[in-house]
């Protein structure tokens, strides 16, 4: 539940951070309706068991933004049709993306989005939609060059520019650690001592630096070569033209849906960027992850 009240945030060992005011449900925009949050869950060359829809219901992550929707006061319209680039999007407040490839047609069999419906979401976020995103969000519309560098910031794709950083690799889940970074953050509900939680953790890379970094990886110890290098953004956010973006690579797993941690960081993330949460962020790309251009 967001939250009417000031909260306090705390990294390890205790030192308090800025406090964060918290709105009351959600409120309403003009015309007295609700907000609406678009949220695109199509898949071109994998498809995550979090987005599949069986026997025609809505897949588990679609239940969860709807019911927290149903619970926060705004409304959610759920599609893996890529066509829905191609109509007005301004009757959405924002975009939430839990996207996967090239955005073709590909393994989901469902329309991809077309060049003209990705520059109309483009544009769209730039003049001033809120942009959400999760895990493979990030594996959405990649960058041309090696999978294993990063690229100079005009030869990445428009839209990994935009979400501002581009998945690598993977390795095996396990519990990972995150910690809070020291400035301040966009709302997330106060995580004393960070976050320790198993999902399938993303490598990443292409950081836009004009970014606040909210949740750092934190790298010691975890098992896998993707993860030998120092710590990086895990959540961040950042805006892109006039547009609030916000991201987590969390989200691969089924409980870490249901995980009350998650579902707060996902709520003041739309609350954020919708514009229902008024923070200005503190770009701290350099202090909070100096090292985070280093790849594995």
């Amino acid at each position: 539940m967001i939250m009417n009240r000031r909260n306090y945030l705390h990294v390890m060992g205790g030192l308090a951070l800025a406090s964060w005011p918290f709105t009351e449900g959600w409120s309403k925009t003009i015309k007295g309706r609700k907000k609406n949050i678009l949220l695109f869950t199509k898949s071109s060359q994998y498809q995550h068991d979090v987005v599949k829809r069986k026997n025609g219901q809505l897949s588990h992550a679609e239940q969860v933004i709807t019911n927290l929707g149903k619970q926060n006061n705004f409304e959610v319209t759920a599609t893996k049709d890529g066509r829905v680039f191609d109509t007005d999007l301004d009757r959405y407040d924002a975009i939430f993306f839990f996207t996967q490839g090239d955005m073709t047609p590909g393994i989901d069999g469902h329309p991809g989005i077309s060049t003209k419906g990705k520059t109309a979401l483009l544009d769209a976020i730039e003049s001033g939609k809120g942009f959400v995103g999760t895990h493979c969000a990030s594996d959405t519309f990649h960058s041309q060059g090696a999978s294993n560098q990063n690229q100079p910031f005009d030869q990445r794709d428009p839209y990994i520019q935009m979400i501002g950083g581009e998945f690598i690799s993977h390795g095996p889940q396990q519990k990972g650690t995150l910690t809070v970074a020291a400035d301040q953050t966009p709302g997330i509900n106060p995580l004393k001592n960070g976050l320790n939680i198993v999902d399938e953790w993303y490598a990443l890379k292409n950081f836009s630096r004009d970014m606040q970094v909210i949740l750092v990886q934190d790298t010691r110890g975890m098992d896998g070569d993707d993860y030998h290098r120092p710590p990086y953004p895990q959540t961040w956010a950042r805006n892109h033209g006039q547009g609030r973006v916000f991201f987590t690579s969390m989200g691969h797993r089924e409980d870490v849906w249901t995980n009350p941690n998650f579902q707060q960081i996902l709520l003041s993330g739309l609350s954020w960027a919708v514009g229902d949460l008024k923070v200005s962020l503190n770009y701290n790309f350099k202090t909070a992850t100096p090292l985070a251009n280093q790849l594995a």
